[in-house]
């Protein structure tokens, strides 16, 4: 039995061109429509470059796992635009029950590596975000103050569809709204935060062993917030033209 029907490259060149409203990309000069067919009008050319070298490099099957940026701005237009309160006000949540608001209560080495990883963006976001978080050790469960995640969530309503979609990512994925703003202002990159939220994975596998799969799942994360930092860089005004 064969597999589904899959789609094959039909075009010789993919190239970009202005469009209303922005950039778009062009197979033999037919536009890209997203799969529910609107129209893919990408915010910068660096975007658009990044999406038409994507539809360039395909061969004579398809494969949609090989084009995240492309993914990533379908999923802007047809998730993101239609629903922004909602993804927002999600990804706010966040902020309330933060991975970094949350550490052990043993052993003495762990808290050691939580502390010294994570309360350098504690003390950021009270300073510089304006939303002290409180910690707690264990189990028990801390009532964030409702100022403090007002302002977290009136950050989200600044940003665009594109910016907020690759942000989604960046929060979803180490389970920490800190985290994923510390990328978006350059604090971090996607590598240091993707380190920063397996402080606790790495310190069982270093006293337990390694597993192959939390490994495969822990670089599969990493790639995905990689794709979300490039997305967010690509998309922001004065974004550098891929080479």
């Amino acid at each position: 039995m064969t597999g589904g029907w899959q789609a094959k490259r039909f075009w010789k060149k993919a190239d970009v061109r202005k469009a209303d409203g922005g950039w778009e990309v062009v197979l033999d000069d037919r536009p890209i429509r997203t799969p529910g067919k609107h129209p893919l009008i990408l915010p910068t050319r660096a975007l658009a470059e990044a999406i038409a070298q994507e539809w360039d490099a395909q061969t004579d099957v398809i494969d949609p796992g090989s084009m995240p940026m492309t993914r990533a701005a379908n999923s802007a237009i047809e998730k993101v635009r239609p629903q922004f309160n909602d993804v927002a006000s999600m990804l706010a949540e966040y902020g309330g029950t933060d991975l970094l608001s949350y550490r052990a209560d043993e052993p003495e080495e762990l808290i050691a590596r939580q502390a010294k990883g994570w309360d350098p963006l504690i003390d950021w976001s009270a300073r510089e975000l304006q939303a002290p978080l409180k910690i707690t050790h264990g189990v028990i469960p801390v009532a964030q103050d409702e100022a403090a995640l007002a302002k977290l969530r009136a950050r989200l309503d600044t940003l665009d569809d594109f910016g907020l979609t690759a942000l989604h990512d960046l929060v979803t994925l180490p389970g920490s709204l800190l985290l994923g703003l510390a990328v978006i202002t350059g604090r971090l990159d996607a590598e240091t935060a993707h380190e920063l939220s397996r402080i606790d994975e790495q310190y069982q596998a270093e006293r337990w062993g390694a597993d192959e799969e939390a490994d495969e799942a822990a670089a599969n994360r990493l790639t995905a917030m990689r794709n979300a930092e490039r997305f967010w860089k690509l998309t922001r005004p004065g974004a550098d033209v891929p080479a």
